[in-house]
């Protein structure tokens, strides 16, 4: 089993919503080929999650085969949410860290996700701002073409 945390009221399932996942029902053991062809990472970058810290714990066969969770699966969910908000990798795997280190590093946590949450938002205004001069241009050319049309 990779990071988990127990809170009493509340959990940090590592999902913003629950969603249907496309599992089979009552199962909760995967190879590594599958939850590569689940999550769409290659076997050898579940390696390397596991190596650096992101995932340390992946549970193992009697044969050593990895045997990922369901826990496993929402944890690479939310890893791959990080991923898309261009958190470093090192800021993960210290997210990762502070989580199997218990409740005493919420604030720490709180502190990291709300930085990359800045980080994000930042990002987004330059986005809306790149959009807004795609949108004028596009007019512009839109114009300039119906008017040499009539032309």
């Amino acid at each position: 089993m990779t990071v988990t945390e127990t809170v009493p009221a509340r959990t940090d399932s590592c999902a913003t919503a629950p969603r249907a996942h496309p599992r089979p029902a009552g199962r909760d053991h995967y190879t590594i080929s599958e939850v590569a062809a689940h999550t769409g990472l290659t076997a050898y970058t579940l390696r390397w999650y596991e190596r650096i810290g992101l995932m340390p714990h992946v549970d193992r066969s009697h044969t050593g085969q990895r045997r990922f969770s369901n826990r496993d699966l929402d944890w690479l969910a939310f890893v791959g949410k990080l991923r898309l908000t261009g958190m470093p990798v090192a800021d993960m795997v210290r997210y990762a860290e502070l989580l199997r280190e218990g409740e005493h590093t919420f604030e720490e946590r709180q502190e990291l996700l709300e930085s990359t949450r800045r980080d994000v938002r930042a990002r987004i205004d330059e986005l809306r701002d790149t959009l807004a001069a795609l949108d004028y241009k596009i007019d512009f050319y839109a114009d300039a073409r119906r008017a040499s049309e009539r032309a």
